[in-house]
């Protein structure tokens, strides 16, 4: 938790608020006995590997931010990816120099994936992970302009549950220096793939696939930021 003492105690107060948030989210949904990602699942309770949950993911027409939620991976129960569509990049973000993939030349939108989110069978959050671009087939952009689009991003409507986008939104600002450590990590573990194996395009090596991931804790998280806040205040009235 060294990233915290490095923040202003407006960033320390905005990731508290985003805490409150993630666990008003939680406590609603729990009181009728439902979770975080129950309220994305089918119906009839059919959840297959790779399915997008909800069918056509969450899209959010005025800030172009994206997300599903869905399962493959061994010891989680399943993740959300995160996105953001590049109406809703800031301007001065620009694609790294890559190489062109069949998918991306199809796309007209430069779709970027932010970070994922594993969640446990109980529906709690455990850890942040990034992927590599062939895993989401995205556009690749470095760790400082995702930085910028994760301080944006925002699903701002109520469909199809209004407690699983607010959620996903305070997420990203909760876990803000999490983020930059793990996309910070991205970056080095991506330029050292290149280097030692320059006849591969890094970016479509199915060897590597997640360069960065890191455990997290709602309550571990909540309780480092009302200390820091604390050791603040009282430095401040010294």
């Amino acid at each position: 938790m060294s990233r915290l003492n490095s923040c202003s105690t407006e960033q320390l107060e905005t990731m508290l608020d985003a805490g409150l948030e993630v666990l008003e989210s939680q406590s609603v949904l729990a009181k009728t006995g439902h979770n975080i990602v129950g309220e994305l699942l089918p119906d009839d309770g059919k959840f297959y590997e790779f399915d997008h949950c909800p069918a056509g993911d969450i899209f959010d027409a005025q800030t172009h931010c994206q997300f599903y939620y869905h399962s493959h991976r061994e010891g989680e129960h399943g993740h959300f990816h995160i996105f953001m569509r590049q109406e809703g990049m800031p301007g001065d973000c620009r694609p790294a120099k890559q190489s062109k993939a069949d998918y991306m030349k199809k796309r007209e939108n430069n779709l970027c994936h932010l970070l994922a989110i594993s969640m446990d069978k109980h529906g709690i959050p455990v850890a942040l992970f990034t992927t590599n671009r062939w895993v989401t087939a995205e556009y690749w952009y470095a760790a400082k302009d995702v930085l910028a689009m994760v301080d944006r991003f925002a699903i701002e409507h109520a469909k199809p549950s209004w407690p699983v986008n607010r959620w996903v939104t305070a997420m990203l600002r909760l876990f803000r220096p999490q983020i930059e450590n793990i996309l910070q990590e991205r970056d080095k573990v991506v330029a050292k793939w290149r280097a030692n194996h320059p006849d591969e395009d890094v970016f479509e090596d199915r060897n590597l696939d997640l360069p960065s991931e890191v455990e997290i804790s709602i309550g571990d998280q909540m309780s480092a930021l009302k200390k820091a806040l604390v050791a603040r205040r009282r430095k401040t009235s010294q």
